[in-house]
């Protein structure tokens, strides 16, 4: 069963809570780290919060919402075994995890619209690592 950890900056923090309510009418269970309020904050303090948690067990997953998504991105991939990416369509979201097995989708939350952020985080969640050739691409990061 998938464990999903969310987070965001004051930049991504509307779009945070719209990602829990889809969660919550569909009972998608999720921990919240943060942060509560949309009161200025650090990105990086809350990417790291949530790298921290996934790098940990292979079926922990990700989802950090910034400004732009790419601070959040950069960020997170600081971390051994996190693979962050920043989707910004339907398929870069598919690649990322069939070829790149990536574990954390970072959205830039004053570049999409609610709906097409919904959409690749339900794309993204869904998408099973294609594995084969891409294994040992993987094992090289």
């Amino acid at each position: 069963m998938k464990k999903i950890f969310l987070s965001s900056d004051h930049a991504g923090y509307k779009l945070k809570e719209f990602i829990k309510l889809h969660f919550d009418k569909k009972k998608i269970k999720y921990t919240d780290l943060g942060p509560f309020n949309e009161d200025r904050v650090d990105y990086p303090d809350y990417a790291h919060k949530v790298a921290k948690k996934v790098k940990t067990k292979k079926n922990y997953f990700g989802i950090l919402v910034c400004g732009s998504g790419m601070g959040m991105n950069i960020a997170a991939n600081r971390h051994k075994n996190v693979r962050a990416a920043q989707c910004f369509n339907l398929r870069s979201t598919k690649l990322s995890r069939l070829h790149n097995d990536a574990n954390i989708i970072t959205l830039g939350s004053r570049l999409l619209s609610k709906k097409n952020a919904l959409n690749y985080v339900t794309i993204f969640l869904n998408t099973k690592f294609e594995g084969g050739r891409h294994t040992k691409r993987i094992k090289k990061i």
